[in-house]
């Protein structure tokens, strides 16, 4: 029979601490199923946390509702990393990358209409994905590691959206709620990384042929293939590494946009072409 390790007190601090995860799991799960934000949850993530470690609980409480929707018949497709760009950092007031979990049914076609009731209160970030054909178990990955592991790279709009009401948010309350997912765009026509310097890649994105987004690879952790590197290396960590086949989506090349019934956007990115998220009345 498997007995319960640590002192009487530590034993029930754990289970104290893992209820209050399961609440904050409660109340963004019933966020997302109603369409009705919440209120900002990083009080209750800090309760939650395990000798000051609020990030390692707020990680807690997405994994809750990462296997909740695993268990509902969810696919999981990849992950997103968000908060790379200094301009978003500073729209959010926040300073360190997160990430979150990508499934198939967030998964938007190029061009394709996306229906107001899948949304809640929408952004458009441009975005380079890379998709992977080789696993990263390493502990620690190099650049050379991650060139290797990348069959090719798509132009890619994130629709990011929170499940805390406007926006109110902290690094705690946007990695609990998933890093703050929405949906994903990928486009349709996939190069290879020896024919791009992801660095230098130039981005505009438009809505209806407004500029309303500038930046480029730079602006994400300096090189989309750093903030990459930081995910499989986080990843290995948590126990759950990059498989081959894996989406992911490397975190914003400028500054993000809200987004209205009706509105297009078109992100170009430079090697890469342009993809089209489109949003319905």
């Amino acid at each position: 029979m498997a007995v319960a390790s640590g002192t009487p007190a530590m034993i029930l601090r754990k289970t104290l601490v893992d209820e209050q995860a399961r609440k904050i799991a409660d109340l963004l799960w019933e966020a997302a199923r109603s369409g009705r934000p919440v209120a900002p949850v990083r009080e209750q993530v800090e309760a939650a946390a395990v000798d000051g470690d609020i990030i390692d609980a707020a990680y807690r409480v997405q994994q809750i509702v990462t296997q909740r929707r695993l268990e509902a018949g969810g696919r999981l497709v990849g992950r997103k990393i968000g908060l790379t760009s200094k301009a978003v950092q500073k729209q959010l007031g926040v300073d360190s990358p997160d990430f979150g979990a990508l499934f198939a049914d967030m998964a938007v076609g190029d061009g394709e209409e996306i229906a107001p009731a899948r949304l809640m209160q929408p952004k458009a970030e441009a975005e380079i994905a890379l998709v992977l054909k080789r696993d990263l178990p390493h502990e620690k990955h190099t650049v050379a590691d991650m060139i290797a592991a990348t069959a090719y790279a798509l132009p890619a709009i994130e629709v990011v959206g929170s499940r805390i009401a406007n926006w109110d948010i902290r690094l705690a309350d946007t990695v609990a709620d998933n890093a703050s997912s929405g949906l994903f765009v990928l486009g349709t026509r996939p190069v290879t990384l020896d024919k791009l310097d992801l660095a230098a890649c130039g981005m505009v994105m438009e809505r209806r042929g407004d500029q309303v987004s500038v930046g480029g690879g730079a602006a994400c952790l300096g090189n989309p293939l750093n903030a990459a590197i930081w995910l499989a290396d986080m990843l290995v960590s948590m126990g759950t590494p990059l498989r081959a086949g894996d989406v992911l989506m490397t975190g914003a090349l400028g500054p993000m946009v809200a987004a209205q019934p009706g509105d297009v956007f078109t992100a170009h990115i430079e090697g890469l072409g342009s993809v089209d998220a489109v949003f319905g009345h």
